[in-house]
């Protein structure tokens, strides 16, 4: 296969990868938008979403403060991002338009409608009028195309390159997702106990159950005050227990929000891989943090887990190699076998902040061996 045919294959994989992923995110952050909030954590929702993207700059230069609508409009329709739902659409149809001959006349009409109709909505603002909907729109598309691409196409280089893109695409995103979300709680994941390889985070609902214990216990001594002591000595104990129960409530009822906030976070981050459903199937068990990073970092039976990804783009590349690429398909296979015989603890341990970011730096360095060797070689 000419390295030109290559190139937009896995590009135009890539693009329409990128296009649902960013719909997913839009889509949760809106519907976290709807419930009650102070401004600033809904504004903090919107600012993790151009982090992920890495767009915090550009759009700040853009647009300034940042807004549902002023967010929503750079990321669906703005042709000056590159990282837009329109720019990606456009550019996903450009490439399939140039290897049109490679395509089944499935999949080619299947690009071009969703090109043709995303037009027609953004022109009648269909993304600000009804966003929910719009943005599965968006989902839904892209679910068609890697169907109809699965369904119609020979199961040869030119369907193994469109694969690849699909799925190193989407362990990117993954990867850049769960970095983003969890610093959004200013907590971070350390290790404890015997030097063992064991981890723990530090979140509001722990931090609420030690207050609270502690206060407690100093209710009871004050009350053990009161009884040793006469008089005035007893009432002022005693307003100080009230006090104390006082604080214990207020820090109950803090407690009861932190625990509100984690789940409905938690839950937006795997909604936003349609890991929901699946989480509560392999679980059984309230949302533990520790165990979404699990189910989105190594299992391998969850379809948008950097393990599955990185699986498919390792069986994908084996079926293009050739006598240039030992070293990329090597990369790729280390990948592939660390997230086969990782373990959480371990990861945890030395810190998801640490791991995710080596992560994506493999991944790029995985994706610049895979255009060295296969695609269009870029321009210095």
């Amino acid at each position: 296969m000419l390295s030109r045919t290559a190139d937009h294959l896995f590009w135009m994989a890539r693009y329409m990868e990128r296009a649902e992923n960013t719909a997913r995110m839009l889509d949760v952050n809106y519907q976290m938008s709807l419930l009650p909030q102070s401004d600033d954590a809904a504004e903090r929702g919107w600012r993790g979403l151009l982090s992920i993207s890495e767009l915090t700059g550009d759009f700040a230069k853009r647009h300034g403060a940042v807004t549902p609508r002023s967010v929503i409009d750079y990321m669906v329709g703005d042709e000056k991002n590159a990282s837009s739902i329109r720019c990606c659409l456009m550019a996903a149809r450009e490439n399939a338009r140039a290897v049109r001959g490679t395509l089944t006349t499935e999949v080619w009409e299947t690009q071009n409608q969703t090109w043709l109709e995303f037009q027609r909505m953004v022109a009648t603002d269909a993304f600000q009028r009804g966003p929910g909907e719009a943005f599965e729109w968006v989902k839904f598309r892209s679910h068609l195309s890697r169907g109809v691409t699965v369904g119609t196409m020979l199961q040869d280089q030119a369907f193994h390159f469109l694969r690849i893109g699909s799925f190193l695409e989407r362990a990117d995103n993954t990867a850049r997702l769960l970095d983003v979300k969890f610093h959004s709680v200013d907590n971070d994941f350390v290790g404890h106990g015997d030097g063992a390889a064991a981890a723990r985070l530090r979140y509001g609902i722990g931090l609420g159950q030690s207050q609270s214990q502690s206060q407690s216990g100093g209710g009871s001594q004050s009350q053990g005050q009161s009884q040793s002591q006469g008089g005035g000595a007893g009432s002022q104990s005693q307003g100080q227990s009230q006090n104390g129960g006082g604080s214990q409530s207020q820090n109950q009822e803090a407690g009861g929000k932190d625990v509100e906030f984690d789940f409905y976070h938690w839950s937006a981050v795997l909604r936003s891989v349609s890991g929901f459903e699946v989480y509560r199937k392999v679980y059984r068990n309230v949302i533990r943090p520790e165990k979404v990073a699990e189910l989105l970092i190594l299992r391998p039976d969850m379809p948008r887990s950097l393990a599955a990804c990185m699986h498919e783009v390792l069986s994908n590349l084996k079926q293009v190699a050739n006598e240039q690429s030992g070293d990329t398909l090597r990369l790729a296979g280390r990948l592939d076998a660390d997230l086969q015989y990782g373990r959480i603890d371990e990861i945890l341990a030395t810190g998801l902040h640490a791991y995710l970011t080596q992560f994506l730096e493999r991944v790029n360095a995985l994706g610049a061996g895979i255009s060295r060797d296969f695609l269009v070689p870029v321009a210095p």
